[in-house]
């Protein structure tokens, strides 16, 4: 952090980056931010408009559209860029126009000394945090993707609605491909120390095809909104402010980020979502939770899907 004054470049001004920006000054994360988009009057646009809001901010944080020579004194980039997903496409579909989007954003980076940490949100966000860390040369520790970062969000969100929980008092993860692979974790799920099986025997309402249909709509609910919104933004840039802020204020905290395994799940070289011990230096340790059988293999499915599109790139 340069003399204690922490900077954040968000590259790519869309839906997602926008929003990440907006949350981002709502919850005084950063001392600077600056947008970088190929849409230079959208985002002049933005950095207008997000300071006009600064009167009303919990903290100062001095904003403009900049260039890629402000990453040299960057501590996070966050990469938003990229084509977006279209109703009926899978976030895998993406893979080969934003791959060669990410080459020429990543090589721009890394041009101007950039030595912080990557954050990287874009679709599919497994294969191009990959494609990040193998373009940008850093340590696997400093590129980090969202992950199921949000899939756990919605997972806890769900099972509180319908245990009738605050969503920040369930603890519960997705972890896989950000994608059509994912899995919940049920074997680790709990609310207060209660495991999920031992809570729905508590009620009789309670059923079993209740959590199968909850999980489905946690797996699908891109495609749901996508159908009635046009794109997701405002949850997955809440999760990027919260994963800005575990780097920044070093929190040692634990998200579903998609880390590079080397080893870890019996899997190696692959970008996944699993939890991660995340602080001021990136991926500090990928957290191994112990799977049943059942969880292993789906989990398994999941890497080979995402093997099998990433030897296809590289």
């Amino acid at each position: 952090m340069r003399n204690g004054i922490s900077r954040v470049v968000l590259i790519g001004t869309g839906f997602v980056g926008s929003s990440y920006a907006f949350a981002l000054l709502n919850q005084g994360v950063t001392e600077e931010l600056v947008l970088i988009d190929l849409n230079k009057e959208k985002s002049v646009g933005d950095a207008m408009d997000l300071n006009h809001g600064i009167a009303f901010a919990p903290a100062p944080t001095k904003i403009w559209y900049g260039d890629y020579h402000d990453c040299r004194d960057a501590d996070i980039v966050v990469i938003c860029a990229g084509a977006n997903q279209k109703p009926g496409e899978t976030r895998l579909d993406l893979v080969e126009k934003n791959t060669k989007i990410f080459k020429e954003i990543v090589d721009s980076v890394m041009e101007y000394g950039f030595d912080g940490i990557f954050l990287v949100a874009t679709n599919p966000v497994d294969i191009l945090t990959y494609a990040t860390w193998k373009f940008s040369g850093l340590p696997k520790e400093r590129v980090i993707g969202s992950g199921t970062i949000l899939d756990t969000a919605r997972f806890r969100f769900l099972l509180g609605d319908y245990f009738k929980i605050d969503a920040r008092n369930v603890h519960a993860y997705i972890i896989g491909e950000h994608g059509d692979t994912e899995l919940p974790v049920w074997s680790k799920a709990d609310i207060g120390g209660k495991p999920i099986p031992e809570l729905m025997k508590e009620k009789e309402a309670y059923k079993e095809e209740d959590l199968e249909e909850l999980f489905v709509n946690v797996r699908d609910a891109a495609y749901q909104i996508i159908e009635r919104k046009g794109a997701t933004y405002y949850g997955i840039a809440m999760g990027l402010v919260r994963l800005t802020k575990a780097i920044l204020r070093n929190e040692n905290s634990i998200l579903t980020v998609s880390a590079y395994l080397d080893g870890e799940y019996d899997s190696k070289d692959i970008y996944i979502g699993v939890p991660a011990i995340v602080n001021r230096n990136g991926i500090r340790q990928v957290v191994e939770i112990e799977l049943n059988e059942k969880e292993r293999a789906q989990f398994r499915h999941s890497v080979d899907v995402l093997t099998g599109i990433k030897d296809k790139v590289f």
